[in-house]
């Protein structure tokens, strides 16, 4: 009876968490992207160009961590280039630069927004970078340009929820706990619908997860103990066992290694072994920030190089 209320607890309050998590699972990302053709045309600006695409994230609350899908990209366009009569001469710039925003991975552009930019400087890269300074992330055009699409991301997720949920599916029948966890959590709450079908999956996988953790760490834990049973063996034992969650259903044995390890201390240093499961931390603590940190971790260790699609885009 208490093993079914502990389950029931951990599901009620990983979802009662995931409703509260506004800020950082459930909301939209997008990840900056300058395809090679604009960094050949952009040359030294290309940093500054990428700054401003962040600004205009940041402003909108759409910055986020490794990498997304959806994207925020830029065109430009060298319209006219003139050398002013100045002592000594400057450099005279206009530019056509266009945002889009859109699926990276399968290609699909969203929404677009047209500037036209100009910059003078005393050299080429000089000009170029007070056209670029002249992206204001603020202005009225930009924003509506990204409120449209925020709504298309969410259409996405409206229309491929099914998918989407079949593919985390099948991930956690391959046991790759981490990946569907991303695929859940990268779930924006503004498609309600759909948000709330992964809530009924993130509360049962995030138990799994936990539990493939707990074994993996107890075997760790139990090769370095086996081969040097020192006092400095279970200081590095008592990192790892302290980073087992609480509510993982291998708790009996980790109780069982962590008191064998404890007795062997007390017989080496006549103290007792400073280690203590907190068995409340799974109840007490922010339990969607335990497994959005999963899906973080994740979407982080994927790699940076993505060469995302646009073609047709411009």
């Amino acid at each position: 009876m208490k093993k079914i209320f502990c389950k029931l607890m951990l599901g009620a309050l990983l979802t009662g968490s995931l409703v509260n998590a506004q800020g950082d699972a459930s909301r939209i990302t997008l990840t900056p992207y300058i395809a090679p053709e604009v960094e050949e045309v952009t040359q030294a600006s290309t940093s500054l160009l990428t700054n401003k695409l962040n600004q205009v994230l940041n402003e909108n609350g759409l910055a986020g961590n490794g990498m997304s899908r959806f994207i925020i990209t830029a065109n430009v366009t060298v319209l006219s280039k003139d050398v002013l009569p100045t002592a000594p001469p400057s450099i005279a710039y206009t530019f056509d630069v266009t945002l889009y925003i859109g699926d990276g991975i399968d290609g699909n552009k969203f929404t677009s927004h047209n500037m036209t930019l100009k910059g003078v400087g005393m050299n080429e890269t000089k000009a170029m970078m007070e056209a670029i300074k002249q992206i204001r992330p603020k202005d009225e055009g930009l924003q509506s340009f990204v409120t449209q699409g925020k709504s298309k991301i969410v259409q996405f997720y409206n229309q491929r929820c099914d998918l989407i949920i079949k593919e985390a599916k099948l991930l956690e029948s391959q046991n790759r706990f981490e990946e569907a966890i991303f695929k859940l959590t990268s779930i924006p709450e503004a498609s309600l619908d759909c948000y709330n079908k992964a809530l009924d999956l993130l509360g049962p996988l995030y138990a799994k997860y936990i539990d493939r953790d707990c074994k993996q760490k107890l075997q760790d834990a139990t090769v370095i103990w086996n081969a040097n049973q020192t006092v400095e063996a279970a200081n590095e034992i008592a990192g790892i066992l302290s980073s087992i969650d609480p509510q993982a259903s291998c708790q009996k044995e980790v109780k069982a290694f962590s008191d064998k390890v404890a007795k062997r201390v007390l017989q080496l240093t006549d103290r007792e072994w400073n280690f203590k499961v907190d068995s409340e931390i799974g109840l007490k603590r922010d339990l969607i920030k335990a497994y959005r940190d999963v899906g973080v971790a994740y979407g982080k260790g994927q790699p940076n190089s993505v060469v995302y699609n646009v073609r047709g885009w411009w």
